[in-house]
């Protein structure tokens, strides 16, 4: 295995970059889509803290699912391309 080029680590760098960014947009998407109706119809309490409990966790899980789908995705395409 030989060392990277400073272009491989920049495109690694961005790549995290990009794949942190894009995860906490779509986890804010989903928190607001969860949490949104709380706020809008003033729920009561029980259940605005159920649907932020439940946003968060969701929020969580898109967060991961986005991330991790991203940095997969950039590692089979170093591979294909024999780096």
């Amino acid at each position: 295995m030989g060392r990277r080029s400073e272009a491989d680590r920049d495109a690694v760098t961005i790549e995290i970059v990009y794949a942190l960014v894009s995860g906490g947009f779509a986890a804010a998407l989903v928190f607001a889509a969860l949490y949104g109706p709380a706020v809008a119809f003033d729920l009561s309490p029980t259940t605005a803290h159920t649907l932020a409990v439940a946003g968060g966790a969701l929020a969580g899980v898109a967060f991961l699912s986005r991330v991790a789908h991203i940095l997969w995705r950039h590692a089979g395409r170093r591979e294909d391309e024999g780096g």
